[in-house]
């Protein structure tokens, strides 16, 4: 059952009716999956850790709602993108934009830039700007389904989404060795 997103009917029976290990199970299956979602969309690890059990508590208690006859993993994507975005509002909802981007002081070069380095600099990115661009440009929402996610402007999405391509874009030119020879 491992990285399916199908789920055996088994399992599905075990957590509608709240079975321990038929929960144990689908966790143990599904957590890298979710980890990996909620690093993109956290600075660190632990908030990530946060999210993902706060998205698997809200799973469990929802499971009556999931129609097995659809894929689990995204019915679970959707939830714990929705309690990313939760948790960036409880935790994030008054900090300044601008004050949580520095670059890193020293930056490796790059002979190619790798998927894990691209998400390394997203991680980067102030709280605001990461959740805009994540939900833009990698998992596909159009500016208005961002905007009603996040409560804000259809516009504010859109300069969101900009602003952070700007600060990636810098970001990238700083660690490429070739950019600075040619600045040079």
């Amino acid at each position: 059952m491992k990285n399916s997103s199908v789920l055996s009917p088994d399992i599905v029976r075990g957590c509608k009716a709240k079975d321990i290990k038929s929960q144990e199970q689908l966790y143990r299956a599904f957590y890298g999956f979710a980890m990996a979602l909620g690093l993109r969309y956290c600075g660190n690890a632990e908030d990530a850790k946060e999210v993902v059990n706060d998205g698997f508590l809200k799973v469990f208690s929802k499971f009556e709602s999931y129609d097995p006859s659809l894929p689990f993993k995204t019915w679970f994507k959707k939830i714990l993108i929705n309690t990313a975005i939760d948790y960036h509002r409880v935790n994030h909802k008054h900090q300044n934009h601008e004050d949580f981007y520095t670059l890193p002081e020293q930056e490796t070069p790059l002979d190619r830039l790798s998927y894990e380095e691209i998400l390394k600099k997203i991680q980067l990115l102030p709280p605001a700007y990461k959740l805009a661009f994540n939900l833009f440009v990698i998992d596909g929402f159009s500016h208005e389904e961002v905007a009603q996610k996040l409560g804000i402007s259809t516009g504010t999405s859109k300069s969101n989404v900009a602003r952070a391509r700007e600060i990636l874009r810098k970001m990238l030119k700083t660690a490429d060795p070739v950019y600075k020879e040619m600045k040079q």
